[in-house]
């Protein structure tokens, strides 16, 4: 139960992580004594790991696990540039000059800002997938909120839809957990 519940935490910060960002630049980059926005991300992305545990069974979740580690990975890398990026305070100059170092690099680029993160929520996404003949509503739910989640980043650059996509594979992530956990104890008890 313990690995359920990092799970839902984590997910919880990713939520809150949302919520922050919404508020836009200047609340992110005067945040203080510490960047709140991104160290939810930091921790919410490491909770998540449990998932590989909690969902893990066959083959289809080791390529679900090894996306959402990779995922983990570029995430906290992904952080860290935030953290560097918010040191920089309101020298929005020496952000931008940051922020176009890092994209003219495709070392950088490409594994922590553009594929690797996707890489966490295809990662979610297939692992949720395992359960969509058994409990279909709330697999597609969440898939729903890893669709929306792409579509508000790669389609729209739209911080409202990336939000409502995080409430929406929370809510299946965790019901789907819950409705797992009840029945496998229906079915221990009826074994006795």
């Amino acid at each position: 139960m313990r690995l359920k519940i990092c799970i839902i935490i984590g997910l919880f910060f990713l939520v809150l992580n949302q919520a922050l960002l919404l508020k836009g630049n200047s609340f992110i980059q005067t945040q203080e004594p510490i960047d709140y926005a991104h160290w939810l991300l930091f921790l919410g992305v490491l909770l998540m790991l449990a998932m590989n545990i909690v969902f893990s069974g066959n083959s289809f979740t080791s390529i679900a696990s090894i996306l959402t580690s990779l995922g983990v990975i570029a995430l906290i890398g992904q952080a860290t540039i935030d953290f560097l990026w918010w040191s920089y305070g309101t020298d929005y100059e020496g952000m931008n000059q940051l922020v176009n170092q890092i994209m003219e690099q495709p070392s950088i680029r490409i594994p922590f800002v553009t594929v690797g993160p996707a890489l966490f929520y295809l990662g979610i996404a297939l692992h949720v997938g395992k359960f969509i003949r058994k409990h279909a509503i709330w697999s597609l739910i969440a898939i729903t909120g890893v669709i929306s989640i792409g579509i508000g980043s790669l389609v729209y650059d739209n911080r409202n839809i990336i939000f409502l996509g995080h409430i929406v594979l929370m809510v299946g992530v965790v019901v789907l957990i819950f409705t797992i956990q009840s029945n496998n104890a229906i079915k221990e008890g009826n074994s006795l």
